[in-house]
Parts: structure tokens; sequence; C-alpha cells
């Protein structure tokens, strides 16, 4: 198998233990999102537990892979190189974060869910590619 193609099935075995993670720790049901967001009412805080075993999870991988000195299947990591906040960044995240309280998805669990699409879910999916589309077209 050709570089190219382990590096393709490396990325298909992450999506697919992501997408399980998902959908074993119940993140596929926008209604643990939405309880989660519902403080003053039914309060269901498993997002918060999901999302700090994430961030121990991170956190141990990120120094486990940097040890390496690089990455298995490609020559250097890709990180980032922008550290400022600015309009751009800011207003992506406000939007990302409405969507995901109005809706009840983030894009990977809403992808996770496209084998069960309803109406809501499409009508997120819908709105999640005009916003990739619009963003590109309007980027400089």
């Amino acid at each position: 198998m050709s570089g190219v193609g382990v590096k393709t099935a490396a990325g298909y075995i992450a999506g697919l233990l992501f997408g399980l993670g998902l959908a074993i720790s119940g993140m596929t049901d926008p209604a643990r999102v939405l309880g989660f967001l519902d403080i003053a009412g039914a309060w269901d805080p498993t997002l918060m537990f999901v999302l700090g075993g994430a961030v121990v999870t991170t956190f141990i991988g990120f120094r486990l892979v940097f040890a390496r000195g690089k990455p298995l299947f490609a020559g250097g990591f890709q990180l980032p190189s922008k550290q400022e906040l600015d309009a751009k960044l800011l207003g992506g995240a406000a939007l990302f974060g409405i969507g995901w309280g109005l809706s009840g998805y983030c894009p990977g669990p809403a992808i996770a869910s496209v084998g069960g699409l309803t109406m809501p879910l499409f009508a997120m999916l819908v709105a999640m590619g005009a916003g990739w589309f619009l963003a590109r077209e309007l980027s400089p």
C-alpha cells in the first residue's frame, strides 16, 4: 500500500473511531446537547463528561505524538501559525455555537447521524453546507 493509501486508511479509521465514540456516548442524540444547555430545567451533564474525556485524551495524545518528532504518515506536523483572535474567528465561533444550541448538532455528530436522517437533521446539514459554501466564497 502506498504512503497516500496508508494515510487515507488511517484517516478513515480515525473517523470511524470518532463516529463510534459519538454514538456510544450518546452525542448523536441532539436531546443530550439540548439537555446540557438546559441548566434551569432537566440538566443533563453527559456532554460535560464526554468533553472532559476528550480533553484528557487529547492532552495525553498530543504529548505522545509530539514526542515522536514527526507523524507516522507525513514528513512533518501541520500546525496553525495564526495565534491572534480576530473578528472572523470570533464570528465563526459564535455562529457555530448558535447553530449547535438551536439544532443540538455539531458537525461531527450530525454527519454520524446521517443514517437516521430526520427533517431537522437534514435542515441542519443544508445550513451547514450553505455556511461552508458562503465562507469559501467570502474568503479572500
